[in-house]
Order: structure tokens, then C-alpha cells, then sequence
């Protein structure tokens, strides 16, 4: 009755357990019962394999954190509760032989012999946090599904619909209780983790989201009913899902801790793709430093009046959405000296090389896109990058011209299928960016379209892909992708409303100097990289969180932009006749500014900023 219901959840937990044991009340689910008490899924195994299934624990804390291991026979958990017996206090058990379910018990009383020989394992349930959520205002409902690989297995996760404004404060409250699974490993679509239907939960009831809900995701203790399934033993068991081990502990022991978290242990989300829904996850102070490279590339020596095209985030959401790809194309080459060979200018290629070299050390894919007319100067260019070490290795170059419908689809994927796209990401940086009317214009007016290849066609069609994101990178609203901002940029630009590029990109990066976009996209992914909290959740919550080796370390650090590699870039270009964009010179400066001292100054800046994260 609902009245029993009420007594059970206020009731304690010894009290519960003894309940539990009669097997007269009915009791099915320990969900909300003896509240303010944690809980405990429950793997019991022979105890040959007992060491194996620790290591397994311990490398996978998300899923199966441990908090009791019991000695052959025991059965107790003393530091978990007083005067337990695991034969008789979960409502009801499974019973698995050679991995396969046998049968349902609601005890192992009959099982005695056996158990002495066997080894019990507590691991934290999600159950222990759930109270907290409802007293912060947000409805819990969920079902465990789905999966993601002791032995190899997959890993069983729970979906919890959350209200999109309350996103925040779920994450921030469960990331504080890493012995109740932590914070979630997935928000947004569930066919990211290869879930394809909701409606069909392999553990549990279905849930169903509400309007403005996103389904978040959590590893689930389930995975240990997983792990017994995968490593077969003769005999095991393990709690019915829902039917938990009530402790004694307060759930409050579940949480690192009870005051207000420091920024490196408060967790943001961020919206990072509708298609496929999509959202990651860094910390407060990890955001403000993106917040401040933003702020610096943002600087407008130039006076340019740039200011009315920022969108704030759009360089920390992009760096996220980077984070999670496997492989990006980066395009560049703004050819506005038409009367020049070649006509290119120097802002561009400096900051594309400079994305690709983090990227790179990253372990991501990387290729560049450029004009084919001007693919052979481009290999040279890189060639000599690689020689001065700008770039540690050469990117492949490619080149697009579009000659039939479906060009774009087979170039961004494989045969065609918009299943099997070959990149994640599109970036394009100070490239020249289609007009409304179908031309290409520099900052003066001037149609430049006999110059460009139709590049912005992969972007367009990169919009109708599900999984490839976009981002444009511009100094004037010109560029490919600035078409986000195209109704700033005809209202605040010279010459805006025939030059505006109309082809959007989902992030619009606007900086004082194309260049500089580049630089900060470098930075912050450098400081993404080092983010326990982005790098545990862009793993999925799957092995033991570690900090990078020392090679790894030194290895991101080199790539980042420098002065002195800076300076050697624009001297490379230089050297292939690249000149200055607002003036047409033929030394060091990109867009009128001198390297010295504007560029090289507010690459100080970045490299300042960036250097307090490590």
C-alpha cells in the first residue's frame, strides 16, 4: 500500500533489511526505501576468480565501485553494516550458471555450502543519490539499458530523463558521489552509444522522456551481472536489478564532499550538436580559461569594429565538440590579392597549421582542403613546415571541386552513405565564404569567385549529415561559416550587406585576427586535454582516470603555437610570395598588424593563459 510504502522509505536501515528478510511484505525494489542509506549492488563469485574481478573494479570505477570485498564464507560487510547476512538481505537474487540465469531466488539460504567457498562484492548503485536530486527539485525516473567492453564485457548504463535547464545541477551533484557511479558518461542521443531503442531497456522498466527532458546516462552496477555473464564461472550470483543491498552508511558518505566544490570539481554543460543530440561536459575553471583565450583572441587592433559579430562560447563549445572527433578536415586560403600570384595573404594558413599541429598530437585524423589551384604551393608550404618544425608531421592535402550533385556526400563519406561519414568536424579558417548571391568577395568589395573552388558546398552538406559538425573561423564575416552571424555582419561591416558570407557554420569563431582563432582553438584544446572531468566523460566513464605521462605532456605542449614558430610561419610564406591581407605587403605582418610586437605579443598572451592550466 502507499501507506506501507511511506513507513519503508522513512524507516532505517537495519530496520529495512529485517524486512526484507521476513519475505512477507512484497517488498520488489529497494529504490527509495530506507532513504538518507546507500545502497549496493551485489556480485558474489568463487573465489578463484575473486582478485580478477577486483582488478576489474578498480580499472572500472564508473561502472563498479567498490566499497566492500567480503573474505571466502563472510556474510557480513562489517564496515558497511552491522549484523548483515548477504544470503537473505537483497528482496531478491540471481542466480547464474556457466553465465547463463537460471533462476530468481529470494534467498541462498540453500546455496550455504557453496557460498563458503565464495567471495561476496559490494559495488555503489545510483540509488544513493537519487534522494539528493529530488530535494534539489529534479524528477528521478530512470531504467537501466543499452551498452557500451576480469573478463571483457559490455557496460550496462542507466538513462535518467533531466530537464534540460536542470543539467547543471544533476552533473554537478552526482560528479561529487564517485562511490554512486559519479556523473553521467553520456547526455543526449542514445544511439551515440549504440542504444537504438529506449523503449526496450534490457534491465528494468522503460522510461519514457518528457517534454524539454534529455536523457543523461550513467554507468550502471548492472555491468557486474554483465561481467558474470561474459566470464561464465560454474556458479554466481549477483542482487536482481532494483532489488539492492541497503548499508548502513549514510548516503552522504557517497559524496567526495559536502562543500561547495572547488571550479576544478564543478562540472558545465554544453549543447555541442542537435544532430545527433549531443552535449559535453568540462569544469568551471576549464571554462573560464576557454572564456579568457576567447576574450583574448577577441582583441581588435585592427579596429575593425569585429566586436558585433562575438557570440560568446562559440570557441569553447567548438574546442568540446573537437574534443569528441576522430578525424577533422580544416580548409584555409582567402585569395584577395586577385591582381598577385599567388593571391593568397598571410592570415589563414598560420592559424590552420596551428589547429592541425594540436590535433595532430592529439591523435586525431587531420587533412587540409584547399583550392587546387593552389594545392602545389600548399605542399611546398608544408613541406617547409614540417623542416623548420612548425608541424611535426605533414598533413595531407586534398583538393574539391565539385563537378556533380553529389560531389560533397562522396567526399565527406565513404561511397556516399551519410552512415559512414570519413570526417567529424569541419574547420574553416579565414576561407573565402559564398555571398548571398552566389559570389565571393574580400573585405573591399571585390568579386573574387574566379579564384575559389566550391568548398562551401562540403559545408552545406555537411549540415544534412548527422555527426559531422562545422566551424567557421573569421576576422570580417567574409569567411566560410560566418554565415551564422550574417545579419551582424550586414549591419555592423563595411560593405556588409554584399559581402556577408551566407553559409553558416554551427560554431562561429569571430577574432581580431583570423590567425588568432587558430591559436585559441590550439589552447584550448591543450586545456581540454588536461580537464579530469571533460577527459572522464569523453571516455565514458570507462578505465582508471590518469593523468597524461610526461611524454604525452610534453608532446601536446610542443605543438602549440609559439613566437618562434609563428614567426618561422609567416617567413615561409613570405618566402612563396604570401602577402600581408589589408595591405598587400610582401614582409612580416598579417592583415596590415606587424609580427612584431602585435602578433608575437598576444601569442604571449595565449601561451600565458594556457601555461596556468597545466
Amino acid at each position: 500500500s502507499v501507506e506501507m510504502s511511506k513507513c519503508q522509505s522513512v524507516m532505517s536501515s537495519s530496520a529495512l533489511r529485517a524486512l526484507i528478510r521476513k519475505k512477507s511484505h512484497g517488498i520488489e525494489n529497494t529504490s527509495g526505501l530506507a532513504a538518507g542509506y546507500q545502497q549496493a549492488n551485489v556480485v558474489i563469485l568463487h573465489k578463484s576468480l575473486a582478485d580478477d574481478f577486483e582488478a576489474f573494479c578498480h580499472a572500472n570505477p564508473s561502472p563498479l565501485p567498490l566499497l566492500y570485498r567480503s573474505q571466502p564464507g563472510e556474510w557480513g560487510c562489517p564496515p558497511l553494516a552491522a549484523d548483515a547476512d548477504i544470503r537473505v538481505d537483497c528482496p531478491q537474487y540471481c542466480v547464474f550458471k556457466d553465465g547463463l540465469l537460471v533462476s530468481r531466488v529470494s534467498s541462498l539460504m540453500s546455496y550455504s555450502g557453496q557460498l563458503q567457498d565464495m567471495v561476496s562484492f559490494y559495488l555503489g548503485c545510483s540509488f544513493s543519490f537519487e534522494r539528493t536530486l529530488r530535494k534539489a527539485g529534479v524528477p528521478v525516473r530512470n531504467g537501466e539499458t543499452g551498452k557500451e567492453g576480469f573478463c571483457q564485457c559490455p557496460m550496462v548504463v542507466t538513462m535518467r530523463p533531466v530537464p534540460e535547464e536542470k543539467l547543471d545541477l544533476v552533473v554537478q551533484i552526482t560528479h561529487l558521489t564517485p562511490l554512486a557511479h559519479g556523473g553521467p558518461i553520456h547526455i543526449g542521443d542514445p544511439a551515440v552509444l549504440g542504444i537504438q531503442d529506449l523503449s526496450r531497456p534490457e534491465y528494468g522498466d522503460p522510461v519514457a522522456l518528457g517534454p524539454g527532458d534529455v536523457p543523461a546516462f550513467w554507468a550502471c552496477g548492472a555491468t557486474g551481472v554483465e561481467a558474470v555473464q561474459s566470464c561464465k564461472p560454474p556458479l554466481a550470483f549477483t542482487h536482481s536489478p532494483g532489488c539492492m543491498f541497503v548499508t548502513d552508511r549514510q548516503d552522504s558518505s557517497v559524496f567526495a564532499s559536502t562543500s561547495t566544490p572547488e571550479p576544478d570539481q564543478c562540472p558545465l554543460t554544453f549543447s555541442i550538436s542537435q544532430q545527433p543530440l549531443h552535449f559535453s561536459v568540462a569544469s568551471k575553471a576549464v571554462v573560464q580559461s576557454i572564456r579568457d583565450l576567447e576574450k583574448i583572441i577577441g582583441e581588435d587592433p585592427g579596429e575593425r569594429g569585429i566586436r558585433a559579430l562575438f557570440v560568446q562560447d562559440e570557441l569553447l563549445r567548438s574546442c568540446l565538440s573537437l574534443s569528441h572527433s576522430s578525424s577533422v578536415l580544416i580548409t584555409t586560403g582567402f585569395p584577395t590579392h586577385y591582381t598577385h600570384n599567388p593571391p593568397e595573404e598571410t592570415d589563414g594558413p598560420p592559424g590552420a597549421i596551428a589547429i592541425a599541429a594540436t590535433l595532430q598530437a592529439l591523435q586525431k585524423e587531420v587533412a587540409i582542403v584547399t583550392d587546387h589551384r593552389a594545392l602545389e604551393m600548399n605542399q611546398r608550404i608544408m613541406e617547409d613546415a614540417v623542416k623548420k618544425g612548425v608541424i611535426k608531421t605533414a598533413v595531407p592535402l586534398l583538393s574539391y571541386q565539385g563537378n556533380s550533385p553529389d560531389s560533397a556526400l562522396y567526399f565527406l563519406c565513404h561511397n556516399g552513405d551519410h552512415k559512414k561519414p570519413r570526417f567529424d568536424h569541419l574547420v574553416a579558417i579565414e576561407r573565402s565564404g559564398r555571398a548571398s548571391d552566389g559570389n565571393y568577395y574580400n573585405m573591399r568589395g571585390v568579386n573574387i569567385k574566379h579564384l575559389v573552388d566550391p568548398i562551401d558546398d562540403l559545408f552545406t552538406t555537411a549540415s544534412t549529415i548527422p555527426g559531422i559538425s562545422t566551424t567557421g573561423i573569421g576576422d570580417g564575416g567574409n569567411e566560410l561559416g560566418m554565415g551564422k552571424v550574417k545579419e551582424a555582419v550586414r549591419e555592423h561591416m563595411p560593405n556588409g550587406s554584399l559581402i556577408a558570407c551566407d553559409v553558416a557554420a554551427d560554431f562561429a569563431i569571430t577574432a581580431g585576427v583570423s590567425n588568432w582563432g587558430g591559436y585559441g582553438m590550439a589552447c584550448a584544446l591543450y586545456i581540454l586535454s588536461l580537464c579530469p572531468i571533460h577527459q572522464r566523460y569523453l571516455h565514458k566513464g570507462l578505465g582508471q582516470p590518469h593523468p597524461p605521462t610526461q611524454d604525452q605532456h610534453q608532446a601536446w605542449a610542443a605543438s602549440l603555437p609559439s613566437v618562434a614558430k609563428e614567426e618561422e610561419m609567416l617567413s615561409i610564406l613570405v618566402q612563396h610570395g604570401v602577402r600581408s591581407g589589408k595591405t598587400g605587403t610582401l614582409g612580416m605582418e598579417v592583415d596590415g598588424l606587424t609580427f612584431h610586437p602585435t602578433h608575437s605579443d598576444l601569442i604571449r598572451k595565449l601561451r600565458d593563459r594556457t601555461s596556468q592550466r597545466k
